[in-house]
């Protein structure tokens, strides 16, 4: 209940903070806006292109908010194209081994993992986005802990990790949709 009342008290924040002009805000566009979060974590222009083009193509292929996708990978991996967890997960997206053959992709190939990724929370969006106004949050969680979790508890399951990181989807997820306002 707790990690629900922050972001609701998150987005909220956000919302009052968003810059107005005559009452609009005014948009910044999706490539802009994300290739800027991913150059606060890599500096090389040819990978925030690369890495911000893929975000987009994926989205457009799985219809899922480009920003939503953009806070996952922020948090998964920092936009590191070798990231690998102690736990095996791979690459941009962080996929485990076995989620990565489920939706058919192989998890070292940098578009593969973006696409997988997409994929795979696309997947977990259709499962939980129906549960009300939490599905969205129950998704991010499923992605991080796994469907079975999240229907376990009902919700968002109590490991400290994955509320941790429902968390920091959130914020990432806020601060993207801030920059998009100018």
């Amino acid at each position: 209940m707790r990690a629900r009342n922050a972001l609701v008290a998150l987005a909220l924040l956000v919302c009052a903070l968003l810059p107005m002009q005559d009452n609009k805000a005014e948009a910044a566009d999706y490539y802009t806006v994300i290739a800027n979060n991913i150059a606060g974590y890599n500096g090389d222009a040819a990978q925030i292109d690369w890495i911000a083009n893929a975000i987009l193509y994926s989205c457009s292929v799985y219809q899922v908010d480009p920003f939503l996708v953009t806070a996952v990978m922020e948090t998964e991996s920092g936009f590191n194209f070798g990231a690998i967890s102690p736990a095996g997960a791979i690459g941009l997206m962080q996929l485990m081994p076995d989620t990565a053959a489920m939706v058919g992709v192989d998890p070292y190939n940098p578009l593969d993992n973006v696409i997988g990724g997409t994929s795979y929370l696309n997947t977990q969006l259709n499962n939980f986005g129906s549960w009300g106004e939490y599905g969205v949050t129950y998704a991010v969680a499923a992605y991080n802990a796994g469907g079975n979790a999240v229907r376990q508890y009902g919700g968002v399951p109590p490991y400290p990790e994955t509320q941790n990181y429902v968390y920091k989807v959130a914020n990432a997820y806020s601060n993207l949709v801030a920059n998009s306002q100018w």
